[in-house]
C-alpha cells in the first residue's frame, strides 16, 4: 500500500516522512528525526507546537466546557471576544467566533451582502480565500478547475504584484494606473449590486505578495465611492506575524469587516469574522443566519483567548518584527550567491522567496523550486513552496517563538539546498 493507505488525497500528494510528534519550532517524524518546521504547520502555529500554555487550557477546557449547542454562550466565548476587541481599533468590536478560515470568509461576505443589499464581490486574480462555496469562488490562486462554476457575481481586481506586473516597466510600477484600470473592468462588468472587496493585506498562498505603500488606502476609497465595504482576510497576517498585531496596522486602513483564522487558535481550529455595531445591528434586524455546529464553541475560544494574551504579553509583534529582518536579512544574502532567486519580499516572518530560470526575463523555475523544497525537507527543514508547479516561491513562515539560532539553522538547509538543485 501507498504510504497514504487509505487517506483520501487532498491536495496533491503527501510527504514519504510520517510526523509522529512535535514541539516548540520542531516536528519529528517516526524514527524520531527532528525537521525544522518553517511553514508554522499550516501556517497557523505561531507559539509553536505544544506551548505549555496552550496545552494547559486545552486540558482544564476538555474535562469542565468543550461544546456547546451554537444557541448557548459561554464565559470563554464572552472573555475571548471581549479580548480580541480589546486589542483592535475601533469601531471593530463585534466579534463572531468560528472554527477556520473559509467560514469566516463565508460569513464576511454573507453579512457584507445582507447589509448592502449587494451581491457582487471583488477579490484580487491570485487570491486565496478557502475552498467552501463562496471562499472557492474568490480563490483564483489555485483550485478552480474540475468541478463546474463557481459562485456568480465575483469579479477580479489585478493583484498588486510589482515583480511581475505588466505595469511595471523598467523597474517603475504605476500602481495607481494599474488600479485604475481593474476598477474600470469592474464597473463595466457590474450589474449594479457591488456588495464588497475581499482581499489579503499580504497575500500569502498568492506568492507573498505585498501590496505598495498607499495602495489599501487608495482600494478602501474606490470600495466605499462605491458603496462596497472592504473586507481584509488576515487568516495568515494576523496575530503579530508580520511585525504588528494586524497586517492592516501598517497601512492605517481599518476594514469594515476583519476576519482571522489559522494564526487566532495557534493551531486549533479557531476563526473569527469581526465588524463595528453598526453592520452588526443592521443584519440582526434583518435575520441575519449564520449557525454552524462548532460556533462559539468554549474550548477554542478559550484557546484564543490565551492566544491574545500571549501575543500581547510577550510582544510577539516585536518579536516578530525583529526576527524577520533578521531572516530577511540572510535571505538576501542568499539571494547574492545563488542567482535562481530572482525576488526576496515579504514582512515580519512572513516571506517570500520567488525562483526564476534567469533574471533578465523572469522565467519561472517551478520544477527546480519543487526540488529544492524536497532537499530541504531531506536535509531537516520544512520550508514551503507556494504555488507549485505555477511560478515557484517559498513561502517562509516560522514560529514567531522561533530563535536565531533556528533561522541561521534553516538558512543553512536552504544554502546547501540552493547549492546541490540549483542550476549555476
Amino acid at each position: 500500500m501507498s504510504n497514504h493507505g487509505h487517506v483520501f488525497r487532498y491536495g496533491g500528494g503527501f510527504a514519504e516522512q510520517r510526523i509522529s510528534r512535535a514541539e516548540g519550532s520542531y516536528i519529528y517524524d517516526s524514527n524520531g528525526r527532528a525537521i525544522l518546521d518553517f511553514t508554522s504547520g499550516q501556517m497557523s502555529g505561531i507559539l509553536g507546537h505544544s506551548h505549555p500554555e496552550i496545552v494547559a487550557v486545552i486540558r482544564d477546557m476538555a474535562g469542565r466546557l468543550d461544546h456547546l449547542h451554537s444557541g448557548f454562550l459561554s464565559d470563554p466565548v464572552v472573555e475571548f471576544a471581549d479580548a480580541l476587541s480589546a486589542m483592535l481599533p475601533a469601531p471593530l468590536d463585534r466579534v463572531l467566533p468560528l472554527s477556520t478560515g473559509g467560514e469566516s470568509n463565508e460569513a464576511a461576505i454573507r453579512i457584507a451582502k445582507t447589509y448592502t443589499g449587494g451581491f457582487e464581490i471583488v477579490a484580487f486574480d491570485r487570491a486565496w480565500h478557502g475552498v467552501t462555496g463562496g471562499a472557492a469562488a474568490a480563490t483564483y490562486s489555485g483550485g478552480r478547475r474540475g468541478h463546474g462554476p463557481t459562485m456568480p457575481g465575483v469579479l477580479t481586481l489585478p493583484t498588486p504584484h510589482a515583480y511581475r506586473s505588466p505595469f511595471n516597466r523598467d523597474g517603475v510600477y504605476d500602481w495607481r494606473a494599474e488600479l485604475e484600470y481593474g476598477w474600470d473592468i469592474i464597473d463595466r462588468q457590474s450589474t449594479g449590486n457591488l456588495a464588497a472587496v475581499i482581499v489579503e493585506p499580504i497575500l500569502s498562498s498568492g506568492g507573498i505578495i505585498e501590496p505598495p505603500e498607499g495602495y489599501l488606502a487608495a482600494l478602501r476609497d474606490k470600495a466605499h465611492e462605491r458603496g462596497m465595504l472592504l473586507i481584509f482576510d488576515e487568516a495568515q497576517t494576523g496575530m503579530g506575524r508580520t511585525g504588528t498585531s494586524f497586517a492592516f496596522q501598517h497601512d492605517g486602513v481599518v476594514p469594515d469587516i476583519l476576519n482571522l483564522s489559522k494564526t487566532l487558535g495557534a493551531g486549533l481550529p479557531l476563526s473569527a469574522t469581526i465588524t463595528r455595531a453598526e453592520i452588526e445591528e443592521d443584519c440582526f434586524d434583518k435575520g441575519f443566519l449564520f449557525y454552524t455546529t462548532h460556533a462559539a464553541d468554549p474550548l477554542p475560544a478559550a484557546v484564543g483567548r490565551k492566544v491574545v494574551e500571549i501575543v500581547q504579553r510577550d510582544r510577539l509583534a516585536a518579536q516578530a518584527k525583529e526576527l524577520g529582518d533578521y531572516l530577511k536579512a540572510r535571505l538576501l544574502d542568499l539571494q547574492q550567491r545563488h542567482v535562481i532567486i530572482g525576488d526576496v519580499r515579504g514582512r515580519g516572518l512572513l516571506l517570500g522567496v520567488e525562483l526564476v530560470a534567469d533574471r533578465a526575463t523572469k522565467a519561472p523555475a517551478p520544477e527546480v523550486g519543487a526540488a529544492i523544497s524536497e532537499r530541504c525537507l531531506e536535509l531537516g527543514a520544512c520550508l514551503n513552496i507556494s504555488r507549485k508547479g505555477v511560478a515557484g516561491v517559498f513561502r517562509i513562515a516560522p514560529p514567531l517563538t522561533t530563535t536565531r539560532d533556528e533561522i541561521d539553522r534553516a538558512m543553512n538547509v536552504f544554502d546547501q539546498a540552493l547549492g546541490d538543485c540549483a542550476p549555476v
